[in-house]
């Protein structure tokens, strides 16, 4: 039997990734930083902060899906939280390699989230593909920072992938879900400018990719986890009226109202750049939902 050990296993796709992997025979294991008793999956403790991991939770050959981080939009990004979302991102990454190669014991497979925000926070009809540089802004550190936290397991001889991921849709616990809040009280909220892109990704497909990394050893390196068919906030919006029969008049929220709301973190919601998926597409991974009505449909 196939054995994965996945952090953030708890999380929106680690939850998924599990009952998928689980259904397909997989051994799934959780590194969790609470209790590990009466769990779904089997569970070892770890506590990044303090360096302490279960050693018993590794075994020679596993394959290791590292999905814990710091949610960059909880909270504003003031200099500590700064902090704190990067170091979420990359002291795990070496706790994981200590306590693996660092104490003999060989993964089969490293497979490592990162995000599109690789790319930074703009607004352009550039389509930004995995051989372009990381952005010098803060996400774009971030990210490079945290795929950085991979390179020893390549460098120890391990097949290692970083899957950039988009916004997640999912029927619940993810972000679209605060983004079309209001349209559960008849109202369709829009951002200005309104021509940022929305790059996005169905929790099932994304899960399903995740599957595709573990179990196809030609893919290596990043991929940009990203559904093909690219909309911009306001076409997301205007498919979530007419899915909803709502009306769609509401003039934009300004940008200058977001920054003052959230500061340096609108950013989030106020840019965004198109992101090709054809190395993954490449691969032969198809999509199962390609396009924004499809998938909002399924959300």
């Amino acid at each position: 039997m196939n054995r994965v050990v996945i952090t953030g296993g708890t999380g929106l796709i680690g939850s998924h990734l599990s009952t998928l992997l689980a259904g397909e025979g997989w051994h799934v294991v959780h590194l969790t930083r609470g209790g590990t008793k009466r769990k779904k999956y089997e569970s070892f403790h770890w506590d990044p902060d303090s360096g302490y991991c279960d050693s018993d939770a590794f075994m020679e050959g596993d394959a290791i899906v590292h999905l814990a981080a710091s949610n960059i939009g909880r909270g504003r990004w003031t200099k500590a939280r700064k902090r704190e979302i990067i170091r979420s991102r990359t002291v795990t990454g070496e706790l994981l390699f200590n306590k693996t190669i660092g104490a003999g014991i060989t993964p089969s497979v490293f497979i490592t989230a990162s995000g599109v925000n690789y790319y930074g926070s703009e607004i352009s009809e550039r389509i930004f593909t995995e051989s372009d540089p990381p952005s010098e802004d803060f996400l774009g550190e971030t990210c490079r920072r945290w795929e950085a936290a991979a390179d020893p397991f390549r460098e120890a001889g391990v097949r290692v992938v970083r899957l950039r991921t988009a916004v997640v849709l999912a029927l619940s616990g993810s972000a679209l879900n605060r983004i079309t809040a209001p349209a559960r009280a008849g109202l369709v909220v829009k951002l200005a400018p309104g021509n940022q892109y929305f790059p996005w990704i169905h929790i099932d497909d994304l899960s399903s990719i995740y599957h595709k990394a573990l179990t196809d050893n030609t893919m290596s390196g990043p991929y940009n986890a990203v559904a093909p068919h690219q909309v911009t906030h306001d076409m997301l919006m205007g498919e979530v009226a007419r899915q909803k029969r709502l009306p769609n008049f509401l003039p934009h929220v300004p940008v200058w109202f977001m920054r003052a709301v959230l500061g340096e973190m609108s950013v989030i919601l106020t840019t965004g750049s198109r992101i090709s998926s054809d190395r993954l597409s490449a691969t032969g991974y198809r999509f199962r939902y390609p396009d924004i009505s499809s998938a909002l449909r399924a959300c």
